[in-house]
C-alpha cells in the first residue's frame, strides 16, 4: 500500500436523502488512515445510510466523499445480516473466495495459494469444518463469521461493518472484535456502525455520534458524554417531527 492510497476517507458537506428526506445532513470530517471508528447514534440517525455512502453504494445528493485513490475493491463492506439473501446455492468456501475477486478476476483461475488463503481465513473464524456447507444451512453467527472470513481474504485497506456483532453470542463477539483490533493493528481503516455505547467505550478509540447531522466526532471518551447523547436524542426528536409534517410525502 502506497501512502497515497492510505485509506483516509473525507466527507465534504455530505447530504444523503432517502425517500426525499435527509437521512444524513451536512456532514463533514475525515476518517484518518488506519483509524478505528465507531458510528453511534439513535435509531433512524442515518448510521447505515452513511456507511453505504462511504462504501459507494449510495450517492450523496449534495457534497462528496473523497476516497483518495482507493478503488471499489479496496473497501470491504459487511452489510447488516438481514440485508443479505442467503437462498443462493453457494458454499461457505465459495463465498469466502469472493473476497479474492480483485486478485483473480471474474474468470481467473483459483490457484492453490488462494485456496490456502480461504482455508486460513476460515480457520481464523473457527469455521474450517464448514467449507463445503451451503450458506443457507448456517446460523446467523456462523454466517457473520463467513463474512468476516471473506473480508480477511479481500485484504482491503478499508473495512466498513454494519452492526457486525448484533445477535451474536459473547464468544463469537469476542472472537470477531479481536479480528477488528488485528485489522486496526495492521493500520487498516475500520469503520463500524454500533448501538451499544458501553461496547464502543471498551473497544473503539474514535467515535462519530450521528443524529442525521453531526453531534460530535473525535476521541470516544469526549464524544460519548451524557450531554452529547442527550443532544443526539433531542436532535432526532426534532427530525422525527419534521418527518411527520404533512408536506412530506413518503411511504
Amino acid at each position: 500500500m502506497t501512502p497515497a492510497s492510505d485509506g483516509a476517507i473525507t466527507l465534504e458537506n455530505v447530504i444523503v436523502t432517502y425517500r426525499r428526506l435527509p437521512a444524513v445532513h451536512h456532514l463533514s470530517g475525515t476518517f484518518a488512515a488506519g483509524s478505528l471508528t465507531a458510528i453511534a447514534g439513535p435509531n433512524g440517525a442515518g448510521k447505515s445510510t452513511l456507511l453505504k455512502t462511504i462504501a459507494g453504494l449510495l450517492t450523496p445528493s449534495e457534497g462528496r466523499v473523497l476516497r483518495g485513490n482507493l478503488n471499489a475493491t479496496d473497501i470491504a463492506y459487511l452489510p447488516q445480516l438481514p440485508d443479505i439473501d442467503r437462498s443462493f446455492p453457494i458454499s461457505v468456501a465459495e463465498t469466502v473466495m469472493l473476497g479474492a475477486w480483485k486478485r483473480i478476476g471474474a474468470f481467473g483461475e483459483v490457484d492453490s495459494r488462494e485456496r490456502h488463503r480461504v482455508g486460513e481465513a476460515l480457520a481464523c473464524v473457527n469455521l474450517l469444518g464448514y467449507a463445503g456447507a451451503p450458506i443457507a444451512a448456517l446460523s446467523a453467527g456462523q454466517w457473520q463469521r463467513v463474512l468476516f472470513a471473506r473480508a480477511i481474504v479481500q485484504e482491503a485497506p478499508v473495512l466498513l461493518l454494519d452492526e457486525p456483532f448484533a445477535g451474536l453470542d459473547e464468544d463469537t463477539q469476542g472472537h470477531l472484535i479481536s479480528l477488528v483490533h488485528e485489522w486496526h493493528a495492521q493500520k487498516r481503516t475500520v469503520i463500524v456502525v454500533l448501538h451499544d455505547t458501553d461496547f464502543i467505550r471498551r473497544h473503539f478509540p474514535e467515535t462519530l455520534l450521528l443524529a442525521r447531522e453531526l453531534v460530535a466526532w473525535g476521541p470516544t471518551g469526549e464524544v460519548l458524554t451524557q450531554e452529547n447523547l442527550g443532544r443526539a436524542r433531542t436532535i432526532m426528536a426534532k427530525w422525527a417531527r419534521s418527518d411527520d409534517m404533512p408536506h412530506h410525502h413518503h411511504g
